[in-house]
């Protein structure tokens, strides 16, 4: 069989041991069947196996493939000694480097087995590659024509996990991170850089049927050895950050590089002896095979046996591979975007900076230039040599999202153009930096000026109107008159920036998604946005629509008319949140409680109109709400008769003390809230 230039191959398995003491079924339930003959054929238990190849050539019969083949030769035949092997045959320009390793945890003989099988897999594979890197389950081969990691290699990684999703997915990323993190500051001080440990939790793992376990992860980490204790940190600590961002509340998986490893499973995939231990030491040669004739038929026997079975245990896998076909396809393609997006070298919208000018830009990104910090990444003020001043948002290498938000940004930012959504200047990608430039906006953003006691009284009513209608605006151009249709799906007070005349514009398109013609709501099993802001329906069951930034639309109309934050307000002790209030004075006829107390000789009439909006946006129902185009035209024609407004949504949240009496201002979002 051969494999296109960058492909991964799952191949399910049984574990050798497992800890099911306490319930009767395993926990990666579809890791159970291929193994069972894997491990009669006594191979490297592989449940992964990873191949990347390069896109560029050498020549058939060449000098090159001559020594590589050589190459590959004595990397699998010295490697299973140590359980490491570093190689170089041929002079320049035909000369070959090459890379062995295998996991502490396996036996010489396994080892032996599993790079006699990795050598053949990538030369026939990777026929005629340049540079090529396979990983088994336990053991990894890499060649090249240069010594060290190549740009597109140290940024090249891999994740997969199985398909079962964890019922309480906070709780297992906390005991996760806690158990990977430690491995990973450790495996730094360790002789051989790697690591192994095991840690509990109670929690349900749902793929069709619920059952309460507790449940033990079996975590493991290890760098190539050739690398540095802080190059093997950095690797790992961004490969945990990788898996995360990719598997959240997936409970079995790896991610897989050129310089590092981590793998999680919750069943015994390694001997608990290597626990805090010094490994043992290798060999120095395998034990010779006892010639007997009783031995040889009884392997011939398993073996035919074992061949038999393997081809009905193939057809099973197919069928089981089935259902992680979805995650897999949908992984790759969004993957394979961005790499097709990152490999161009001139885009046609924007232009792509070279990352010394935008680090001279910043001052190298000197915190005395930073303008905050999101999900995304940290964000900085920036002045290029023509003096055009800028906002440089940097992807951060562990964020949990941002490699996605990214990608979307830099999509669909170029087919938008309004006055009243915030404009990108460029991008830059080099390495592992990601980088977005958007024009400066001097005012900073809204919230910076309606949450503060101080700064508020420089918003009059007129300016606060200005800027309603202005998001109005820009929200109707998203829904209806931009090429695409968009929910922008994070509508709040922190994503409106104000330029040097107060004008705002509507900024971070990362979660916004794309609405087809006759598309009118959408569902994801995975909620993203921002507490407060969020309508019932896309928090509760994953709907969105534009119907949820209208309901956001009607929180930030709220927050602008009386200064006050959804989350976290309070009144006289009796908790309540902003819809709620708000709508407690609509109905007691107090309204002027809930208006700005620097709104003074302003028309009252306007101001009560604006509420009345806001109470219509923010209703239980999505239906009972009006569409943008509507929004504007209640807010702007004052001869129209609104209809009576409907209860708000949460209106029976109540807040505690200490999320009330907090004044800070929340930059903060929420990207991996996981409905039902």
């Amino acid at each position: 069989m051969t494999i296109s230039k960058e492909q991964i191959i799952i191949m399910f398995s049984t574990p050798k041991a497992t800890n099911m003491a306490s319930h009767s079924r395993p926990q990666c339930s579809l890791l159970l069947f291929l193994l069972f003959f894997a491990t009669i054929f006594q191979l490297a238990t592989s449940a992964y196996i990873f191949f990347k190849c390069s896109d560029s050539n050498f020549m058939r019969n060449s000098t090159y493939q001559s020594n590589r083949n050589q190459l590959l030769s004595n990397l699998s035949s010295a490697g299973w000694r140590t359980g490491f092997s570093l190689q170089t045959l041929g002079e320049a320009p035909d000369q070959v480097f090459g890379r062995a390793l295998c996991l502490i945890q396996i036996s010489s003989s396994d080892c032996q087995t599993c790079l006699l099988n990795a050598v053949e897999a990538i030369k026939t594979n990777c026929s005629d590659s340049i540079r090529a890197g396979l990983w088994y389950d336990n053991c990894f081969v890499r060649y090249s024509d240069t010594n060290s990691i190549t740009a597109d290699e140290k940024s090249w990684s891999h994740t997969v996990y199985a398909p079962n999703q964890i019922s309480n997915p906070e709780k297992f990323e906390e005991v996760f991170s806690n158990l990977m993190g430690r491995l990973a500051d450790r495996v730094a001080n360790s002789t051989n850089l790697f690591k192994v440990n095991t840690a509990n939790f109670t929690g349900n793992i749902t793929d069709g049927v619920e059952y309460n376990v507790i449940i033990t992860l079996y975590g493991l980490v290890q760098c190539i050895r050739d690398i540095s204790p802080h190059d093997c940190y950095t690797c790992l600590e961004q490969y945990i950050g990788q898996f995360q961002a990719s598997a959240y509340g997936k409970h079995c998986g790896a991610t897989v590089g050129f310089q590092c490893y981590i793998r999680v499973e919750t069943y015994q995939y390694f001997n608990l002896s290597l626990i805090d231990a010094t490994p043992p030491a290798l060999p120095p040669e395998l034990p010779p095979l006892p010639k007997k004739r009783g031995k040889r038929r009884r392997l011939i026997i398993i073996i035919s046996v074992s061949v038999a079975l393997l081809i009905i245990g193939c057809f099973i896998g197919l069928l089981l591979i089935r259902k992680l076909r979805y995650t897999e396809e949908e992984m790759l393609t969004n993957n394979n975007k961005t790499l097709d997006l990152w490999s161009r070298e001139r885009s046609a919208d924007f232009p792509i900076f070279d990352f010394n000018e935008i680090a001279n830009a910043t001052s190298n990104f000197a915190l005395d230039n930073k303008l905050g910090e999101g999900g995304f990444g940290p964000v900085y003020k920036g002045v290029l040599q023509d003096g055009l001043e800028i906002a440089v948002k940097r992807l951060s290498t562990y964020s949990g999202q941002g490699l996605v938000e990214f990608n979307n940004e830099i999509q669909l930012i170029a087919k938008l153009q309004h006055r009243n959504l915030v404009r990108l200047v460029g991008w830059c990608i080099q390495g592992e930096e990601k980088i977005l430039i958007y024009e400066f906006m001097p005012n900073k953003s809204l919230d910076y000026f309606i949450f503060d006691e101080t700064r508020r009284v420089l918003l009059n009513w007129e300016r606060r109107f200005e800027i309603i209608e202005g998001i109005g605006q820009g929200l109707l151009y998203l829904h209806k008159h931009s090429r695409l249709r968009i929910v922008h799906r994070d509508l709040k007070a922190s994503n409106v920036l104000l330029d040097a005349e107060m004008n705002p514009k509507i900024s971070d398109f990362g979660l916004a998604r794309i609405f087809g013609p006759k598309e009118l709501q959408a569902n994801t099993n995975r909620v993203v946005g921002t507490h407060g802001y969020m309508a019932p329906e896309y928090a509760s069951e994953g709907l969105f629509s534009m119907k949820s930034d209208v309901f956001s639309f009607g929180v930030l109309l709220l927050e602008i008319v009386s200064g006050k934050r959804n989350v976290g307000f309070h009144r006289y002790g009796h908790f309540l949140n902003l819809l709620g209030y708000a709508w407690v004075t609509w109905k007691d006829g107090s309204i002027s409680e809930l208006i700005c107390p620097t709104l003074t000789q302003v028309s009252q009439r306007q101001i009560e109109r604006c509420i009345h909006v806001a109470l219509l946006c923010v209703q239980e129902n999505q239906v009972d709400r009006p569409i943008m185009s509507d929004v504007i035209m209640f807010l702007t024609t004052e001869t129209i008769i609104l209809p009576e407004p409907k209860q708000p949504a949460y209106f029976n949240v109540s807040v505690t003390e200490d999320a009330a009496g907090s004044c800070s201002i929340n930059y903060v979002t929420l990207t991996n809230l996981e409905v039902r």
